[in-house]
């Protein structure tokens, strides 16, 4: 489900460009391999929002923020339910129905009737910058994503994926946990791949690379592919989404978990946004992490973490506490 936003003129800063003077609107990815430059936004429960810009130019100044109070914010799974979702996982693997599973939350606030996700999105921007940042603000969407994470970028015929899965804190290091959540999701992501990609052009050229982000280190490696002919935005999209690296293994049974475990849909959180150039066939979508979301009223958050058999309901707590400490400052001051 996406989010309701105000009559503010549409604007969305990706790809490090803005976009502004909208001239359609339209649901159907196919669009994507029209004509022009899009934004696209999908949320992880499929809703596909794709909007053509006929203006690019520098990002305005967002204005002036002020976000909820620290203690405002509430969590859609409280600890003792979360780890609750994390022992029953533990007991799907025990069974063999899944291999790893994304459990997430959504945290929410409520925020000032003003309030304008730009200037968020600048806030994010200067105080924690973000390789796959993106804030949009069009007909049905209010966002603005702080991502680190790749799901998707096509040049002509190659496309590339970089799931990141592996968190610790700085010069932390990384444990065997964390490669086996990684190297589980690469094998999902080259088949996922796989099924649109021309046979033995999909392949691994880094593996568990470690990357340095604001407050954060994470396991980032990458898949690489070359289309078939005929294939386009949609059969691309239809075959690897949602992202491998917020769902889990195998994906469709791991759907089925987080469906039964979290309380509220995710909406644009874990969903993808981002710019596609129709008539370079190029364009960049991000894993929609580290993002916040208006909703009427109230600013949403998500945090989460994989789960596999040697999680603890406690340590993944506490990951998705570090993952969302920061950014929740952010938008809190």
């Amino acid at each position: 489900m996406l989010t309701q936003v105000s009559d503010l003129d549409p604007l969305a800063v990706v790809g490090g460009r803005c976009l502004s003077n909208l001239r359609d609107v339209t649901s159907d990815v196919s669009a994507l391999d029209s004509a022009g430059v899009w934004v696209v936004v999908v949320s992880f429960e499929g809703e596909a929002r794709c909007v053509r810009f006929d203006n690019v130019g520098p990002a305005p100044d967002g204005g002036a923020w002020r976000g909820p109070a620290p203690g405002e914010w509430t969590s859609s799974l409280d600890e003792e339910a979360f780890c609750k979702g994390v022992v029953d996982i533990r007991e799907a693997i025990a069974a063999g129905d899944v291999y790893e599973v994304n459990l997430c939350r959504v945290l929410s606030a409520p925020v000032r009737p003003d309030a304008d996700v730009f200037a968020l999105g600048a806030v994010l921007r200067s105080a924690n910058p973000a390789r796959f940042a993106a804030t949009v603000r069009i007909p049905g969407v209010a966002l603005a994503s702080a991502s680190p994470e790749l799901f998707l970028r096509r040049r002509g015929r190659t496309v590339e994926s970089r799931p990141i899965k592996g968190t610790s804190t700085p010069g932390a290091g990384f444990g065997s946990k964390d490669h086996a959540e990684n190297v589980m999701i690469v094998d999902l992501v080259r088949n996922d791949l796989g099924r649109v990609c021309e046979y033995g052009s999909v392949e691994v050229p880094s593996l568990c690379a470690v990357e340095h982000h604001p407050g954060l280190d994470h396991l980032v490696s990458t898949v690489r592919g070359e289309l078939r002919v005929g294939v386009g935005w949609p059969e691309l999209l239809d075959a690897t989404f949602p992202p491998g690296s917020v769902t889990g293994a195998p994906k469709l049974a791991a759907l089925d978990t987080i469906r039964k475990l979290e309380p509220v849909q995710r909406g644009p959180y874990c969903g993808a946004v981002g710019w596609v150039d129709a008539d370079r066939q190029r364009g960049e979508l991000n894993v929609a992490i580290r993002t916040f979301w208006l909703d009427g009223r109230r600013l949403h958050f998500g945090t989460g973490g994989a789960v596999t058999w040697d999680s603890t309901p406690d340590g993944e707590w506490a990951e998705t506490e570090l993952k969302a400490s920061r950014l929740l400052t952010v938008a809190s001051r």
